[in-house]
């Protein structure tokens, strides 16, 4: 356990940021999956479905830094908000896209 004059001195807990990228990862694959629905229910086909998904991402990104990204002592490292887990996602997105695609369009 840190003591107080540890935390004062480096206020990150590697504890805590390892909880924090699980979690952000955590919103992206479900999101991820959440976005391919959506493409396969509107139909999306090829670059237009890519393009959905770099959009969604983009925006899930731009929440999740408005939301919790501007805290006391985060200056410098929000750039894993914007990068961290962007294509971790992809292989959820399109097998649930090609799936709604397949089950709307039967």
């Amino acid at each position: 356990m840190l003591t107080e004059r540890e935390l004062a001195i480096s206020p990150l807990v590697p504890e805590s940021l390892a909880h924090n990228a699980k979690t952000l990862s955590n919103i992206r694959h479900l999101t991820s999956s959440l976005f391919g629905v959506a493409a396969g229910i509107l139909g999306l086909e090829s670059y237009a479905g890519f393009a959905f998904y770099l959009l969604g991402t983009t925006f899930v990104s731009a929440l999740v830094w408005a939301l919790l990204g501007r805290g006391p002592g985060l200056e410098g490292q929000t750039r894993g908000i914007w990068t961290a887990e962007v294509l971790g996602g992809l292989s959820g997105y399109v097998l649930t896209w090609t799936l709604f695609f397949g089950l709307v369009r039967a």
